[in-house]
């Protein structure tokens, strides 16, 4: 995925969005004051969104920045996103508007409509390895709510490409990182030390990651598995523990549950070697966090990572939900000479291509561009209605 590719809060339970910088009553011409509608939920599950650092990052850029929402609670999340679109109508020029499957697009449906009632021009980010296969379900509705949009972005070639059939001018804007952050080892002599971090969740199947560990204890004694995330709820890390323990393994397994996100690159560096497990996925932010520290990534080859990761060269790719292949590919980094640097050298490359310094300002120009382009318009309706009036006095 190259950039060359690239098309042109916490808060209180009384207020009704999250402002990153007050807004104010006229933003400039080249900062468009904005609102981000998604779910900011940092403060109660220790994970920061693409979308919370996007809202951060513009208000460090002077723009002024509202967003919504931050309730936890579903309906509530649902009701805030639409009050604050209609009730700050006054206070944001543009909005962005994430888009993900399942239930959460109705969500985005709501709060587009709430957006066109308000007259505010609207970009839709798209999220989620499963969005191609909603939309497929469901063309119409992905085609009505993708063609009222001023612009679509998706983070992948993966979903740039599944989205196509319904909005064809779809710009790839992908999932950027904070590199910097990310203290990077190259992994020239790499150790058994294994690192998986996801939140767990069936969709992440992180039973794959001790069942590849289980094949691998006799060769290498001394190996870890260090599984970093929270619980989603739905039995997935209970199955998890119960299969290390099955497979003789749970002595080894270290399961610290959730960590803050400024603690990601220390936990990630703990461990040479990166198993991403999932049977669906997109463009994974953790997977790009274990790049910038130079981990060998080892990933399942399912929906957006083969436009991720190119295999043999910055990562191993192997088939979904495949033990035996998951640990041949691990084998491979400890025994082969020279793959696990060069993987390593590799994947910091192409993390160092989608830093901050790099996306942002394709963020910028476009929401520049839809609010002019609206602003335009809207002087075009009040020329062509001041003409009217005229004629007829």
């Amino acid at each position: 995925m190259a950039l060359s590719d690239i098309m042109p809060a916490h808060d209180g339970e009384d207020s009704c969005s999250a402002a990153v910088n007050e807004p104010t009553q006229s933003a400039s011409a080249t900062k468009p004051s904005v609102l981000l509608i998604g779910s900011f939920l940092s403060s109660s599950v220790s994970q920061c969104s693409v979308g919370e650092d996007l809202a951060a990052r513009l208000a460090a850029e002077d723009y002024s920045v509202m967003t919504t929402s931050a309730k936890v609670n579903r309906a509530a999340r649902l009701c805030d996103m639409i009050l604050t679109a209609w009730r700050a109508r006054r206070d944001y020029e543009v909005a962005i508007v994430e888009v993900f499957s399942g239930l959460a697009f109705g969500w985005a449906e709501a709060a587009c409509a709430t957006l066109r009632l308000a007259g505010k021009p609207y970009v839709l980010a798209l999220h989620g390895g499963n969005l191609p296969r909603f939309a497929a379900r469901h063309p119409r509705r992905v085609r009505r709510l993708l063609s009222s949009a001023a612009a679509v972005v998706a983070p992948s070639g993966y979903l740039l490409e599944g989205m196509m059939p319904y909005r064809t001018d779809v710009q790839l804007m992908p999932n950027p990182l904070d590199v910097k952050l990310y203290e990077f080892r190259k992994r020239d002599c790499p150790q058994p030390r294994l690192v998986w971090l996801r939140a767990f969740k069936s969709l992440y199947n992180p039973t794959l990651a001790p069942k590849a560990a289980a094949l691998l204890v006799d060769e290498f004694p001394e190996l870890q598995l260090l599984m970093v995330g929270g619980d989603k709820g739905d039995g997935t890390m209970r199955e998890t523990r119960e299969t290390a323990v099955a497979l003789g393994v749970s002595e080894r397994v270290q399961m610290p549950g959730g960590v803050p996100r400024g603690d990601v690159p220390a936990w990630l560096n703990k461990g040479d070697i990166f198993l991403n497990t999932t049977h669906v996925d997109n463009t994974p932010v953790s997977v790009l966090e274990a790049m910038a520290c130079g981990l060998c990534v080892v990933s399942t080859n399912v929906g957006g990572i083969p436009h991720l990761l190119t295999h043999e060269e910055d990562a191993l790719l192997v088939p979904p939900d495949d033990a035996e292949a998951m640990a041949k590919a691990v084998r491979r980094l400890l025994h082969e000479h020279g793959l696990a640097a060069r993987l390593s050298q590799n994947a910091r490359r192409k993390a160092e291509a989608m830093d901050w310094s790099q996306i942002l300002p394709h963020w910028t120009r476009l929401l520049t561009k839809v609010a002019n382009a609206d602003s335009s318009v809207h002087l075009r309706t009040q020329n062509a209605s001041l003409t009217a009036n005229s004629t007829r006095l």
